[in-house]
């Protein structure tokens, strides 16, 4: 029992290395080839886990080496585009000026009860408001809806915006990002004297606190005894929580240091 679990936890760990090795992707964004190599390496993992017969190396060896390779077509891929074009195959236009082109689809083998359906998800539920429809290698579908269909933009407007960066995280579940803190031009002296505006003695009291690219700050307090915690207030949203839920915290923030 014993060597089965350290076995087990061998293989677990050797596979999470090798997926983590071989790039971020989510299912819905896996090449086909990329897919068929996580099958593969799946059930190598699987076969070292329920043989106890055969040696270890025997599911680790075909890992490793499959994880190298994966990474050498990855690389062929950033650097040759006629590779990847063999390997991945080329996007296609399956609606072109309007036009849904039969001859395309055919080829590809998408049928029109796909090609809605992808459409719906994509928030187009008449084809005929997409100008251009085009297939990706992974089987994704990107649109571009006519002119006259797609959401108005400041520019058709001639208006100016500013340029707006992420909110950037400062606690998380009271831990304080100290990366992020200092990559937005705070530290924790500053951190502090915010939180005691607040009445909180410090961080571990707070479930997530965010600063937007304005000052603005975002909080929420962790819940107490089973009560729930405050609702979260937002700047502009009022300065306390209701009574009953205790208090929140909410306000503009400081200039950086």
């Amino acid at each position: 029992m014993l060597l089965l679990i350290i076995r087990t936890a061998v293989l677990y760990l050797v596979t999470m290395l090798s997926m983590r090795a071989m790039g971020k992707r989510q299912i819905g964004q896996l090449q086909p080839f990329e897919l068929v190599v996580i099958l593969i390496i799946s059930e190598m993992a699987t076969i070292g886990v329920q043989s106890n017969g055969l040696p270890l190396l025997t599911s680790l060896l075909p890992i490793a080496a499959i994880t190298v390779l994966q990474i050498s077509i990855a690389l062929l891929n950033l650097k040759s585009q006629r590779f990847r074009a063999v390997v991945c195959g080329r996007p296609a236009f399956v609606i072109r000026n309007g036009e849904i082109l039969e001859e395309e689809m055919r080829k590809l083998r998408l049928n029109v009860n796909d090609l809605l359906e992808q459409l719906r998800y994509k928030g187009f539920f008449d084809p005929s408001e997409v100008e251009f429809a085009l297939l990706e290698t992974n089987g994704q579908l990107s649109v571009l809806p006519r002119a006259d269909k797609r959401p108005v933009q400041p520019a058709d407007l001639e208006l100016r915006v500013p340029h707006e960066i992420p909110a950037v995280m400062l606690i998380v579940d009271g831990v304080v990002q100290r990366r992020h803190l200092q990559n937005s031009g705070y530290d924790e002296a500053w951190l502090h004297k915010k939180l005691a505006q607040y009445n909180i003695s410090g961080p571990a009291e707070v479930f997530f606190l965010s600063v937007d690219y304005q000052g603005h700050i975002f909080c929420q307090l962790k819940s107490r005894n089973g009560a729930g915690s405050p609702p979260p207030v937002r700047e502009g949203a009022g300065k306390t929580a209701p009574a009953a839920a205790g208090r929140g915290c909410s306000g503009q923030s400081e200039g950086a240091k």
